[in-house]
């Protein structure tokens, strides 16, 4: 495919882009909106495991087909995966309880999980490594362009609309994707002599799901085990078992599904490392920041997403910029680096943040993130697709893929566990010494609005929040107003503790950085001349 003319490439890269666009803009779209689909559903217990069902399937789902299309080509799979996205949104748009959405969520997972891997292998297939580092820019500018529509729009449809249409309102845009993918993109023959490794992908899977779900599960809470609990202790045993056998039979078979050759290349590791340690960090900006924005601050999560929007709008700026400087310079290194460092920084400032913290001083700390951010994602996908010879393009980028989705999901656990540890420590000092004394004489008809008020999850619902105080008989609402000021500064404590946490991941990954190794983007000139490189 790389020796198509120029304009039969920018009209299958149009196509993969409003395939991305389609895929981005429905996960962005949900997230100011989950609180009241939530309300409407039920289930609060098991928010997250919304979010962590969508990042499982996703992460299976990449890492099989990325040698899956190597072999048969990319374009089945990228069908299959719009017409699985397509049915997993519409389905969990008729969810009438949190257990159908859920598991309708998974089967749009799996869809986004074959789009993400199939799309960014497909740049390889049409462009080299420096002219693709142009195109990279603009695939990760999708989603921060997903990131400032999204949660605006997700906002305006809840406010105005059934929360139905969150799932359903880019519907058309899938099926557009797929005719113009069915249309555009070139079918290419099967590999021949290669055979697909069915024992090595059983064991594959076993282990990320094991893993996956032994750091979802392992935390306090409803829903949670102990890190020492024997549920969560089998589900690592499980992975252990799982990984030994994977590498035993990948060690075997003729065409493994991730060949263990892939990672003695020290690029293709350190970069696969380092895409893991910025997904799990990067994991305590755009989860926690809005529960700050709306928990703390008291802001609608219209207002959320307003305030989101400016560190999108300069991650598309950035991830253009870094794009376009890898593509003329041929560079990646010193600005995957100061991208790295960059992000650690402006996480590192929400450490400081407070009730009282101005709000244009945390959209400017979130613009330092999104400058990081938008630089550095782009970098570490492409050093990976740069270091491999083009046979093994799809099961490289598929390896980047799934190494980025483990440390969202297993960021999630780490970070999710801290903050829960954080809370449970401040809220017990809230509720201690004379605020219990100050307890003991609230009205004992007022129990159930006084329960709910001990919830820290009240403060993420201003309008309950707002209709507790107003059933409130006036004597004891300065004691309420004390009370919910202890909790949001509680709150605050435990976020920030999260941030400080997610920095740190992040400068592990400055450090891991510092170790790769770099050499040129061979572009369609050196391809020209030296051609046996590139095969």
């Amino acid at each position: 495919m790389i020796h198509l003319k120029e304009k039969k490439k920018i009209a299958i890269m149009i196509a993969i882009m409003v395939a991305m666009f389609f895929s981005a803009i429905n996960q962005t779209i949900i997230g100011v909106a989950m609180p009241r689909i939530i309300s409407k559903l039920g289930g609060m217990d098991y928010y997250t495991w919304v979010i962590t069902i969508y990042l499982l399937t996703m992460a299976v789902a990449t890492i099989l087909v990325g040698k899956l299309s190597d072999i048969y080509g990319r374009k089945p799979f990228i069908l299959v995966g719009i017409g699985l996205f397509t049915f997993g949104a519409f389905l969990s748009g008729l969810s009438t309880d949190i257990y159908q959405l859920i598991t309708f969520r998974g089967i749009t997972g799996f869809g986004a999980g074959i789009i993400m891997s199939t799309a960014f292998t497909s740049i390889g297939d049409l462009y080299l490594p420096r002219e693709r580092a142009r195109w990279t820019g603009f695939m990760s500018g999708i989603f921060g362009i997903s990131s400032v529509l999204g949660p605006l729009m997700g906002g305006y449809i809840v406010d105005h609309l059934e929360w139905h249409w969150v799932f359903w309102v880019f519907l058309p845009l899938g099926i557009v994707a797929f005719i113009m993918i069915m249309v555009l993109f070139p079918k290419v023959p099967r590999r021949e002599g290669e055979t697909i490794d069915y024992i090595g992908s059983i064991f594959l899977t076993v282990t990320i799901i094991a893993l996956l779900l032994a750091f979802s599960l392992a935390g306090e809470g409803p829903g949670k085990y102990n890190w020492t609990s024997w549920e969560i202790l089998t589900l690592f045993g499980l992975t252990i078992l799982g990984l030994s056998a994977f590498i035993f039979t990948e060690s075997k078979v003729k065409s493994p599904v991730l060949p263990l050759s892939l990672f003695k290349n020290d690029i293709v590791t350190i970069s696969n490392v380092v895409g893991f340690l910025l997904g799990a960090g990067m994991m305590g900006v755009m989860i926690y920041a809005p529960l700050f924005i709306q928990g703390v601050k008291g802001i609608s999560p219209s207002g959320s997403g307003y305030i989101m929007m400016p560190m999108s709008i300069v991650m598309v700026f950035a991830t253009t910029f870094a794009g376009q400087y890898m593509s003329k310079t041929g560079k990646y290194k010193a600005l995957g680096i100061s991208g790295l460092l960059t992000t650690t920084i402006g996480i590192f400032l929400l450490q400081f943040i407070t009730l009282y913290t101005p709000v244009y001083l945390l959209i400017i700390y979130l613009c330092i993130i999104g400058m990081g951010l938008g630089v550095s994602m782009p970098v570490f996908s492409l050093t990976v697709q740069n270091a491999v010879p083009l046979r093994e393009l799809g099961v490289a980028s598929a390896s980047s893929q799934l190494f980025r989705s483990l440390g969202n999901t297993i960021g999630i656990g780490i970070l999710g566990a801290v903050m829960s540890s954080r809370m449970t420590t401040r809220t017990i000092d809230v509720f201690a010494g004379s605020a219990s004394v100050e307890q003991s004489n609230f009205p004992p008809d007022l129990e159930k609005q006084f329960g709910e008020l001990m919830d820290p999850k009240v403060l993420l619902d201003q309008p309950r929040l707002e209709q507790i105080q107003n059933q409130l008989p006036a004597e004891v609402l300065p004691f309420v107003e004390k009370m919910i000021l202890n909790m949001k500064d509680a709150f605050s404590d435990a976020l920030t503790t999260t941030f400080l946490v997610g920095a740190i991941i992040m400068l592990f990954a400055v450090v891991v950085a510092l170790f790769l190794r770099a050499i040129p983007l061979v572009s369609e000139k050196d391809y020209q001349q030296q051609p046996e490189k590139s095969e």
